[in-house]
C-alpha cells in the first residue's frame, strides 16, 4: 500500500529532555527486571568517570536545551551525598539542567531531612518516591527493605523540605489493601501517583518462585485505583499515571508525546534527532539507541541503535500517545513525521472505533477506557498497514 505524503516533517531539531540511569541498588527486588546491581568497590567511581565522558559526547553531538531531567534506576538516592554531587556537576557541565522539572527516584530507605535538603541545594524539585505499599505486609512480600513508617517519613520529610513528590504504588499483589494504601499517600500529601500492576517478568526471583498475577485481579486494580483517585482529586491522565492539576510528569509527558531524549548511563535508552539533529538519511526521522549494560558501557562500547523512519515513527507515536487521556493529535503528528496520519490510518481507525476501543473528536484521536485495557491489541491493527 502507499503511504500518502503530507507536507515535509518538522521535527524540533533541539533535543530538551535528559535520562539518566543509575543502575545501583542496595538490594535487588524479586519483581524487578531492570539493569540493576549491587555496588562494588570502584564501581561507582568509573560510573562517574564514565558518564563525564558519555556526556561531553552528547553535547558534541546534539543542540541540547533541557527542559527536564530524569534521575532513574536503580536507586539514585542510594548514591552518597558527594557521589550524586559529582554526577549533577556532569551533566550541569556539559548538558545544563532542567528549566521545568528536575526529578530524582529515591528509596524511602535513603531519605533524611539533611539528604533531602542536598538534593534540593543539587536543583532536584520532583522526587519520585519508591513507596509501592503502606502495609508492612505486602512490602514484605515484595521484598522491599523498607516498612511503611519509613515510607511515610520519607514522604513527609521531602514535602517538608520543597519537593513535588509522586508515589509509585504495585497494585493486584495479594492480599493488598489497595484502597487503604492509596487513601494513605493520598492523607500524606502527594500531589501525583504512578500505579503499576504487578508484573511477573522472566529471569525475576518471582518467576523464579512461581509467583502469578490473576487477570481479575489485574483488571480490579486498575479501575479500583483510577475510582479510589478520582474521589480525591486525582486526575488519570495516562493509563498508570494520576495527579492534581498541575502535577503531571512533564518528563514522562516527553516520552508519551514522542519526543526526542537522551539517554545517559548503562542500559539508559534515548531517543534521538538523526544525524545529531539533522534528518541525515531520506527516510530517517529519528534514532532510538539504547546502551550496553555497565561493563561493556564502563568500556566506552556502544549499544544497539535502531533507525525510524516515518511509518514506524508514527505507529510509535500511537503506541506512546494512546497511553494518555488527551490521546494524539493527528494533524499534528501528521506535521511531525510527513504522513498523513488520518488518511493512512483510516481503517484501523474505524474498525476500533466502531469497536468502542478509540474515539476521533476532530483531529483528536483517544482510547476510551475500554481501549485502554486492551492497547496492544488495537495498536496491532496500526501494525497491519
Amino acid at each position: 500500500m502507499s503511504l500518502p505524503a503530507a507536507p515535509s516533517p518538522a521535527l524540533d531539531p533541539v533535543v530538551r529532555h535528559l535520562y539518566v540511569h543509575v543502575p545501583f541498588c542496595p538490594t535487588i527486588c524479586p519483581y524487578c527486571d531492570f539493569h540493576v546491581l549491587t555496588r562494588r568497590a570502584g564501581l561507582v567511581e568509573r560510573y562517574l568517570e564514565q558518564i563525564e565522558v558519555e556526556a561531553a559526547a552528547l553535547a558534541a553531538s546534539y543542540q541540547v536545551e533541557l527542559d527536564t531531567v530524569y534521575l532513574g534506576g536503580g536507586t539514585p538516592s542510594f548514591l552518597r551525598d558527594e557521589e550524586l554531587a559529582a554526577l549533577v556537576g556532569s551533566v550541569r557541565r556539559h548538558l545544563g539542567w532542567g528549566r521545568v522539572e528536575n526529578t530524582l527516584e529515591v528509596n524511602p530507605g535513603t531519605v533524611s531531612g539533611a539528604r533531602a535538603a542536598h538534593w534540593r541545594a543539587l536543583g532536584f524539585d520532583r522526587a519520585s518516591v519508591g513507596v509501592q505499599s503502606l502495609d508492612d505486609a505486602t512490602l514484605k512480600f515484595l521484598g522491599r527493605q523498607h516498612d511503611a513508617a519509613q515510607a511515610r517519613e520519607a514522604v513527609t520529610t521531602l514535602i517538608g523540605a520543597g519537593f513535588r513528590v509522586s508515589g509509585d504504588l504495585i497494585t493486584a499483589v495479594p492480599g493488598q489493601p489497595l484502597l487503604s494504601d492509596i487513601q494513605g499517600l493520598v492523607d500524606l500529601g502527594v500531589g501525583h501517583v504512578s500505579a503499576y500492576t504487578l508484573t511477573i517478568e522472566p529471569g525475576t526471583e518471582f518467576a523464579r518462585r512461581g509467583v502469578t498475577v490473576q487477570e481479575d485481579d489485574e483488571r480490579r486494580g486498575f479501575e479500583d485505583t483510577e475510582a479510589a483517585l478520582g474521589t480525591l482529586g486525582f486526575s488519570r491522565y495516562e493509563v498508570s499515571n494520576y495527579a492534581r492539576p498541575g502535577q503531571e510528569s512533564q518528563h514522562n509527558l516527553a516520552y508519551w508525546q514522542g519526543r526526542t531524549y537522551l539517554g545517559l548511563g548503562p542500559g539508559a535508552a534515548g531517543h534521538y534527532p538523526a544525524e545529531g539533529g539533522t534528518q541525515g538519511a531520506e527516510d530517517v526521522l529519528t534514532v532510538r539507541r539504547t546502551n550496553p549494560h555497565l561493563h561493556e558501557w564502563l568500556t566506552g562500547e556502544q549499544g544497539e541503535s535502531e533507525a525510524i523512519d516515518a511509518t514506524e515513527f508514527v505507529t510509535d507515536a500511537l503506541f506512546m500517545g494512546l497511553r494518555l487521556r488527551a490521546g494524539v493529535d493527528l494533524a499534528d503528528l501528521s506535521r511531525r513525521s510527513g504522513l498523513d496520519v488520518a488518511g493512512v490510518y483510516a481503517a484501523p481507525i474505524a474498525q476500533n472505533v466502531t469497536r468502542g476501543l478509540l474515539s476521533l473528536d476532530g483531529d483528536r484521536l483517544r482510547a476510551t477506557p475500554d481501549g485502554w485495557w486492551v492497547l496492544n491489541r488495537v495498536v496491532t491493527d496500526f501494525l497491519e498497514v
